[in-house]
């Protein structure tokens, strides 16, 4: 038997990002998957070698890689409209679950126990905090660079975002904001100086 699953993974990259707004710079769901994956690193490491946590990374990055794994079937629904009312919400949560369940379906039996708990959850609820943190982070970023190319398109997203990581109350998100995230507004002959 032929397993789709990894030809499924690669099309993420033709899924965009960011649909109803205009945008400077593209994105696809397979980039964001990386810079996620990436983020929930630090987050983690920031978590273990700043605040004396321990926290495991690997299995953190792992579920990072696989967090939006399901809109190879459903798109990038955009946040105003998954979370315009609660019907709506777990309309779209059963639809992913359902994805999720389908892209397990295709993998060899033999490595399916250890895809499950990264497609279908079921995972440390302090590691899940971490990458949906990294996540959260992640859409910063893009609105932090879209504003910086004076696309004001992203101004409203940037303050919900803002809020959004203020009520997850993270050490390790404001350390990043503070040490870490003023370089992406930069351009590149300021980070070269």
């Amino acid at each position: 038997m032929d397993s789709h699953f990894f030809a499924y993974m690669y099309r993420l990259r033709y899924i965009k990002r960011w649909s109803l707004m205009r945008n400077v710079v593209s994105e696809n769901v397979a980039e964001h998957s990386f810079h996620v994956a990436m983020l929930t690193h630090v987050l983690c490491t920031i978590a273990n070698e700043v605040y004396g946590r321990s926290l495991p990374v690997d299995k953190a990055v792992s579920m990072a890689l696989f967090h939006d794994a399901a809109e190879v079937f459903t798109g990038d629904i955009p946040t105003p409209v998954k979370h315009q009312n609660e019907d709506i919400l777990s309309s779209f949560r059963e639809i992913e679950r359902h994805a999720s369940k389908k892209l397990l379906s295709m993998m060899p039996p033999q490595l399916k126990d250890a895809y499950r708990p990264l497609l279908e959850g079921g995972q440390d609820e302090e590691l899940r905090v971490m990458v949906k943190a990294a996540d959260l982070l992640d859409a910063y970023i893009k609105c932090v660079t879209e504003l910086s190319t004076g696309n004001r398109e992203f101004a409203v997203a940037k303050k919900q975002i803002e809020q959004s990581m203020i009520e997850l109350d993270l050490p390790e998100v404001r350390y990043f904001l503070e040490h870490l995230a003023p370089s992406f507004e930069k351009t590149l002959d300021e980070l070269s100086e």
